[in-house]
């Protein structure tokens, strides 16, 4: 964001965010309360009065990296003409809590992640400026980002324990948002230009199965359709865990036009005992019956998941388990990554760890069936004629490109398409023919209006 740094603002700032989509959410509700407070954002560290770090912890090496970045925006801060305060929020603080204290005194304030609504009362604390008035974070706050595709947060926390994972110590239980504060967002960011939204939680399929009168997640899914349907905008849903996929939710993906047939379940394993001792449920058989039945209701869909490698106690046989089910299925898209003992979690506890090498083996094998499925996936789409979403502009060697993304690639996650000419803006959507694909990318050429595809 560009800022004038003639204006007659409360203070400037600056903010970093790590993480996943999830923090890019609450980076920009932090970031709007600020703004509507007068405050306003600086584009770089030596223009701010105050750098805010938004963390994530879900990995051990996402919290060094957190707080590596940390300490490199402190020196870069001192190194200005005056000290700046540094605000640390999200994941650190959260799961760390008053530790970090006494650990990072490079840090003027720590924000947990259910704390985040009070950023302006804590930046005003920092700075010494006196509160206008009393904070209020009720009602609808602006949007930050610019483009046609936004992340609208459906639920917090998780209840699922699985032995691998920090997150309910870091977020806290489960707990949904209401539909209409949903529908309500959504309203908005689709009279602001939004047309593609995309639903996120720690485990958006349970959605509303907290409420006192339980509702699901497809019927916010036909809700939140009915307001993409009348600008022909789309929305699609992440994380969902293979319990969530109900008759009713796969019904709503194949008969709701507006809701993508794009379907993220990240499975970590499929060999039973394995899924049992990571605290979750299911086989290899129930996962190969649910593929099967979600590509043969809904055709044409894309999956994607997630696989583990190196779980404690992950023999040579069910890491070849886990290789082959990802070879047979072919999904769209998968992520690897080696299994990590987290501080706290009762897989950092168990015996037989697996040694790392093994572990780094074992995740690129993984890796490399991955990517095979992936670049096969993303190939088969060329000859097609898609929208694309506009999400940048590039300058390259023969002038600018355009960089957006179809419907199968989830923004930020999937690689993009590329087109070389033609004009568009940033938020536009664009009619594209694919050309070309190099490995998760594809190429295309704009579309004439009016012209057949």
């Amino acid at each position: 964001m560009n800022t004038d740094y003639g204006t007659d603002a409360k203070a400037y700032f600056y903010i970093v965010t790590l993480g996943c989509a999830k923090n890019e959410v609450d980076s920009d509700r932090m970031r709007s309360l600020l703004l509507r407070d007068g405050y306003a954002e600086a584009d770089e560290v030596a223009k701010s009065d105050v750098v805010l770090i938004n963390t994530c912890s879900f990995l051990a090496s996402a919290t060094t990296e957190s707080v590596e970045t940390t300490l490199d925006l402190a020196e870069e801060a001192a190194a200005g003409t005056r000290q700046k305060p540094i605000v640390m929020c999200g994941c650190v603080p959260s799961r760390y809590g008053d530790d970090l204290i006494a650990e990072l005194p490079e840090v003027s304030a720590f924000v947990k992640a259910d704390e985040e609504d009070q950023i302006v009362s804590v930046v005003d604390g920092v700075l010494g400026i006196a509160p206008d008035s009393c904070e209020d974070t009720r009602g609808d706050v602006l949007r930050t980002i610019d483009g046609a595709s936004a992340f609208v947060k459906i639920s917090e926390g998780c209840d699922r324990f699985c032995a691998f994972c920090a997150i309910p110590y870091i977020r806290g239980r489960y707990h949904s948002r209401t539909a209409d504060s949903i529908v309500s967002e959504v309203r908005a960011l689709v009279d602001g230009g939004v047309r593609e939204i995309v639903l996120i939680g720690q485990d958006t399929g349970i959605w509303g199965s907290d409420f006192e009168t339980p509702s699901s997640l497809a019927s916010l899914l036909r809700q939140v359709a009915a307001v993409l349907a009348p600008v022909n905008g789309w929305v699609r849903v992440l994380y969902l865990q293979p319990e969530g996929m109900t008759d009713e939710l796969i019904s709503t993906i194949r008969d709701t036009p507006a809701v993508l047939p794009y379907i993220d379940i990240p499975i970590q394993h499929c060999n039973e005992r394995v899924l049992q001792s990571m605290g979750r449920s299911g086989s290899r058989g129930q996962l190969t019956e649910l593929f099967a039945r979600l590509r043969r209701e809904i055709p044409g869909m894309v999956l994607r998941t997630t696989g583990m490698a190196g779980f404690p106690g992950e023999t040579d046989d069910e890491a070849d388990e886990l290789a082959e089910f990802l070879s047979e299925e072919g999904f769209d898209y998968t992520s690897v990554f080696a299994y990590s003992p987290e501080d706290g979690t009762r897989a950092a506890r168990m015996a037989d760890q697996v040694p790392d090498d093994v572990k780094l083996e074992r995740t690129q094998r993984l890796q490399d069936i991955a990517e095979a499925a992936g670049f096969a996936a993303t190939a088969r789409h060329v000859g097609e004629t898609v929208d694309v979403i506009v999400d940048g502009v590039e300058e390259g060697e023969d002038g600018p490109e355009l960089i957006g993304h179809a419907w199968f690639q989830a923004p930020d996650s999937d690689g993009a398409v590329h087109i070389a000419e033609g004009e568009a803006s940033v938020g536009d959507i664009v009619r594209c023919r694919l050309v070309d694909s190099v490995c998760y990318e594809l190429y295309g050429e704009l579309v004439a209006e009016g012209s057949a595809d």
